[in-house]
């Protein structure tokens, strides 16, 4: 199922990309569904849209999606057109949305392959970044983004930081595509004795002491 936020003006969009496999088990899930109620507080009639990649998922990228990500569409063949239309769908769901909430768990270190295959289908030259005589340039400005990341270890400390490749390979894409104003939550220590059972109520506890989820 693909989304499409309508044609509202006034009310706040949602965009809810979910990356676990685990469905209603996974912790990622519960920590995005929290962050979305914090923002319910101070808005009320958001609407909230859940693009679920381990359901739904983006094929890998393959020779014929960079064709037609680089064909005007005056050019394309119908194979190109259907190489893509998932692509073109992606984008303009994160166009339409206000503020993103992403949840990503940690894998073998990384963000889930469902992720990075939907991620390489929104990366697109000239249409959510350019390159320009500065540098790159993203261009989906004017949104807020919360990540929710979830791993069995602790990352968030000067010894194991360095072995997180979630938070800061999402953080600097977000900010490739012009999402500047990120904030990251996590539950972590999930497969640690002393932390699993307390995990994800310190995560839960640390969105309801934030006072700044909003638009």
């Amino acid at each position: 199922m693909h989304l499409n936020f309508g044609t509202m003006k006034a009310v706040k969009k949602i965009l809810h990309i979910i990356s676990s496999t685990r469905g209603a088990e996974s912790l990622t899930l519960r920590l995005g569904n929290a962050i979305i109620d914090k923002i319910r507080e101070n808005n009320p009639d958001a609407i909230v849209k859940e693009l679920d990649l381990a359901k739904d998922p983006y094929p890998h990228l393959a020779q014929v999606n960079i064709n037609a990500f680089f064909t005007p569409p005056e050019y394309r063949t119908p194979e190109l057109d259907a190489a893509i239309k998932r692509s073109d769908e992606a984008i303009a769901e994160l166009q339409q949305a206000d503020i993103v909430v992403l949840g990503a768990p940690m894998y073998n270190f990384s963000i889930t392959s469902s992720l990075k295959a939907y991620l390489d289908h929104i990366a697109r030259a000239k249409i959510t970044f350019s390159y320009t005589e500065k540098g790159s340039e993203g261009l989906l400005k004017n949104k807020k983004a919360y990540i929710a990341v979830g791993s069995a270890g602790v990352f968030d400390n000067e010894q194991m930081k360095h072995f997180d490749f979630v938070t800061p390979y999402l953080k600097h894409f977000l900010w490739f595509i012009g999402i500047t104003d990120v904030k990251v939550f996590r539950v972590q220590g999930t497969a640690i004795p002393e932390l699993q059972e307390t995990a994800l109520e310190t995560a839960l506890d640390n969105v309801a002491a934030h006072e700044t989820i909003t638009f």
